[in-house]
């Protein structure tokens, strides 16, 4: 007899569960983004029988201290040093609106898992807009965390991505109304043959191949430069 999948299970009196909805306010992530952790087995999940996702906050509790995160009382949704960072940032991203006396600085994060290119990007940005934030996940899941907390005016996400496919990634991105206003531009190291499994992700979006990066990603960087 088969073992019922976790979802099949419905819970016990007194479990320590909550919604999709509470999950993602606690984790500071977009709902879409903890769908995504159930299906990959991130977190423990079931339906109750009127077809409602409860999610386990052991498993949550269980996330976050891999991450190295407190919980909501403490640091809600924090994924940790070795999940994000930051490159001259002004302010905390979690501070809201920059005042109202001047406009709050260009947000940017770069979703990438290379020490080395983060690094690069980060030069090329520092020259390029010299007054914007550049915030870095080092893995998707953190990364789709630490955009539905910035809400950042430019993405810059590469595609091989451990912790999600940076295709679905990418999708889950442009799908996402919470993003709409967001400009994306994939980094990769994937030559034109090697991106057509991505087509379908890729699809109008600018591709900076990494060998070209110093050369291709300032002209894209260029329209986001306050006029003179």
């Amino acid at each position: 007899m088969p073992t019922p999948s976790p979802e099949a299970l419905a819970p016990a009196v007194g479990d320590d569960t909550c919604s999709t909805t509470e999950a993602a306010q606690w984790l500071g992530m977009a709902v879409r983004s903890v769908q995504l952790m159930v299906d990959r087995g991130d977190l423990q999940a079931w339906k109750t029988p009127g077809g409602h996702r409860r999610i386990s906050r052991a498993s949550i509790r269980a996330w976050l201290a891999q991450r190295g995160a407190g919980g909501p009382a403490t640091q809600p949704g924090a994924l940790g040093p070795a999940a994000t960072r930051s490159f001259g940032a002004t302010r905390p991203a979690d501070l809201g609106a920059a005042p109202a006396s001047r406009p709050a600085p260009l947000r940017i994060l770069l979703i990438e898992d290379s020490a080395h290119f983060q690094n690069l990007v980060s030069l090329i940005v520092k020259r390029e807009l010299p007054d914007a934030e550049l915030h870095v996940a080092s893995d998707g899941i953190g990364g789709l965390g630490l955009a539905g907390r910035l809400d950042p005016d430019l993405l810059l996400v590469d595609i091989l991505l451990p912790g999600i496919d940076g295709a679905t990634l990418i999708t889950g991105l442009r799908s996402d109304p919470q993003f709409a206003r967001s400009r994306l531009i994939v980094v990769t190291s994937l030559d034109e043959s090697q991106r057509a499994p991505y087509a379908f992700a890729l699809d109008g979006v600018p591709v900076v191949h990494k060998p070209q990066l110093v050369r291709e990603l300032p002209p894209l960087l260029a329209p986001f430069k306050p006029p003179q």
